[in-house]
């Protein structure tokens, strides 16, 4: 039998995709928050973590220098490179977390777009949901995109985000420990 063949006791790793417009702020953010917490915990070796865009426009870029140097106050360190999302996302992700009302409408479209040619999960749509549907602490339902504004506004994504990271993971915790 081939080594990719061989039966693993290890369990995949759960994957989790973070998806803005460009993927230079929220997402990039979001990425570097929950992988922040991830590696807190001790948990590396349990999650493939990633971020995305629904457009290609910043395709090879880094996160935007404010949103690094916002959370890198607070120690957290943003790494990505901006790239647009794929059909293959929706295979290899179990998760797929946008991070407002309308690019959770545009990663469904482009979802609806590729699934007949790509060969997609047919149910692949119900593993998108809003970022914000984790806050405890906050009541907002969208992270806001700080990108035209000031910094109050890189400070309140990175707020938020904190929020739902840590629920989120707990969630995720939770969800293994049931199964």
């Amino acid at each position: 039998m081939a080594s990719s063949e061989t039966p693993s006791t290890e369990t995949k790793p759960f994957s989790v995709l973070f998806v803005c417009l460009g993927n230079i702020c929220r997402s990039p953010a979001a990425e570097g928050v929950f992988r922040d917490l991830v590696k807190k915990r001790g948990l590396d070796s349990n999650f493939t973590i990633d971020s995305a865009g629904t457009i290609g426009y910043h395709e090879g870029n880094p996160a935007d220098s404010r949103m690094r140097s916002t959370a890198k106050r607070r120690g957290i360190e943003i790494t990505s490179i901006s790239r647009p999302i794929r059909p293959s996302d929706f295979r290899d992700f179990d998760l797929i977390l946008a991070m407002d009302k309308s690019n959770r409408a545009d990663i469904l479209e482009a979802f609806d777009k590729w699934k007949q040619r790509n060969n997609l999960p047919p149910d692949a749509d119900k593993k998108v949901k809003l970022m914000c549907s984790y806050c405890k602490k906050h009541d907002e339902t969208e992270v806001p995109d700080p990108y035209y504004g000031g910094q109050q506004g890189f400070e309140k994504v990175i707020d938020l985000l904190e929020d739902a990271c840590e629920s989120l993971l707990e969630s995720i915790l939770t969800e293994s420990r049931q199964t």
